[in-house]
């Protein structure tokens, strides 16, 4: 039996979150990012018909579309959001992978013998649009890889089904752009040797593609041969992402403590950002030499960002460490977690540091997290002062 696997996406998502708070946004070019040096986080259809995309570099968006309004992003009220549409695909599906903030993967294999998958998806997609006022897209295929494709043919409101056996006539003329593990670097390798729709790309030896672009050459043949027995996951949120330092003699070194804070912290930042989460509150915990524990938090805007999780970090430390003993042990948690990725969260930030993120990010995910780290920063050295000054007195 052929399995039945869903693909949800929900349209334009951040730009329909903002017009629901402000309708008189609607039908006009709507970007959301923030600071002329940010970039777009999303863009509206209409925005998009002047060649604006997200990711871009705002003041780039600009020069296509001057008339286009930009909006800063509200990354509470999108989580709420997604959460709501979370909540009634998980209360009207039997299996429910949630892949990002806004789309999801459901698995409805066997449910034609009571009633029609098609039907089924789509009054789900009715009752979403209806209880929430968000648009949402979906595919209904044999496999993830098939139903994405074709949730990004259908948008915006699509709603397409590609049977088993239309599976290769659906894929062959899409460009292998549509594929989504095809980056612009391995496009850019394909195309440079006449590959550029997926029909040319099934038919090129899996051997061939392996020895061009390593391992991941034969899944590449895979999916291009609409093959991808990927399961769905079941969809668990994740709560916090913790680690601890013991050190094994106790210390009153602050400025080693601070470093370590700031490695502790890089590393999870890397973590949440490999997992795609966002975070909004972040937690110090220190543990004295008498074994004497103490814990501090604050809240902040959601990111994923080290340079803004480390400060954070640092001054929560620096408002917590009023003993003067030594530690046993340092701390570090980020909880408030939603789905969401750097990209999402770029409504204050540069594009220059996106593009550091991304550099670094990609250089840690090939050779492993110690291949590339951070120096030193100015927040820490000032942090480290006031500790200085502070243990002085």
């Amino acid at each position: 039996m052929s399995r039945a696997i869903v693909h949800m996406d929900l349209d334009t998502f951040f730009v329909s979150c903002v017009r629901l708070e402000n309708p008189q946004l609607n039908g006009i070019p709507l970007i959301v990012g923030g600071g002329e040096r940010g970039v777009v986080a999303s863009c509206s259809y209409e925005a998009r018909y002047f060649g604006v995309r997200s990711a871009m570099p705002i003041r780039m968006a600009m020069q296509l579309c001057p008339q286009a309004k930009v909006v800063k992003g509200d990354m509470e009220f999108f989580s709420k959001k997604s959460n709501e549409v979370t909540q009634i695909v998980e209360e009207n599906s039997p299996l429910v992978e949630k892949a990002s903030i806004d789309e999801f993967y459901l698995d409805i294999t066997g449910m034609d013998k009571f009633y029609g998958c098609y039907k089924w998806t789509n009054e789900l997609s009715h009752t979403i649009t209806k209880e929430t006022g968000l648009p949402i897209s979906f595919a209904l295929s044999v496999n993830k890889t098939v139903s994405k494709i074709a949730t990004g043919e259908g948008k915006p409101n699509g709603n397409l089904q590609i049977v088993e056996n239309n599976v290769k006539h659906f894929l062959n003329p899409l460009s292998i752009r549509k594929i989504p593990m095809i980056g612009e670097v391995t496009f850019n390798l394909l195309s440079r040797i006449g590959i550029r729709n997926i029909e040319k790309l099934a038919e090129t030896p899996a051997e061939v593609l392996q020895s061009m672009i390593g391992k991941n050459g034969v899944e590449l043949w895979k999916k291009a041969n609409g093959i991808d027995n990927t399961p769905v996951m079941p969809y668990k949120d994740r709560k916090s992402l913790s680690t601890e330092h013991t050190y094994l003699q106790d210390t009153i070194a602050v400025k080693e403590i601070a470093t370590m804070i700031l490695t502790m912290v890089e590393k999870l930042a890397f973590q949440a950002r490999s997992e795609q989460w966002l975070v909004s509150t972040v937690a110090i915990k220190i543990r004295y030499s008498n074994f004497d524990t103490e814990n501090t938090q604050r809240k902040t805007a959601y990111t994923s960002c080290d340079h803004v999780l480390g400060k954070l970090a640092l001054e929560l430390f620096n408002k917590l460490y009023t003993r003067r003993m030594r530690i046993r042990l340092i701390g570090v948690s980020f909880t408030g977690l939603v789905r969401g990725t750097y990209q999402m969260n770029m409504f204050e930030d540069t594009e220059e540091m996106m593009a550091l993120y991304q550099a670094m990010d990609s250089i840690k995910n090939r050779y492993g997290f110690e291949a590339v780290t951070r120096g030193g920063n100015c927040f820490k050295s000032k942090v480290e002062e006031q500790l200085r000054v502070r243990n002085s007195q």
